[in-house]
């Protein structure tokens, strides 16, 4: 069973900085489309990034230039490091695992139903 723990989730003000980690419990560089999601209260789980197991990246228009997401293979780990935040970005933030389906799309165009593993969640709250 795979396992996702998050952690660096904060209170920060608008313009503020903070790092997400993901440690991934079998972690491997091989197969997986790793990635993060975020929800606020009263609206849709977004998909805001996602790093294929070719390294490839991609985010979602509303993080685009301040968000970016990278793994350290040898510590099993995720990150998505945020900056200029605004008061937008508040919401509870989801590291997600996935198996790439041999022929299959990119993760990239991947729907919340194609993660096989989510997070806890870790919750990020930036006040204006």
């Amino acid at each position: 069973q795979v396992r996702l723990m998050e952690s660096g989730g904060d209170s920060v003000q608008a313009g503020g900085s903070l790092r997400l980690s993901c440690a991934h419990s079998e972690y491997t560089y091989s197969g997986y489309c790793m990635g993060w999601f975020r929800q606020a209260p009263g609206k849709e789980r977004e998909q805001i990034a996602t790093i294929d197991e070719d390294g490839s990246t991609n985010y979602a228009d509303s993080v685009k230039g301040r968000f970016s997401i990278s793994q350290d293979v040898a510590k099993s780990t995720v990150y998505l490091q945020m900056n200029d935040l605004q008061p937008e970005d508040t919401a509870m933030y989801y590291c997600v695992a996935g198996q790439n389906r041999l022929g299959g799309p990119p993760c990239s165009v991947w729907s919340s139903a194609d993660f096989d593993y989510w997070g806890q969640g870790t919750q990020v709250a930036v006040s204006s």
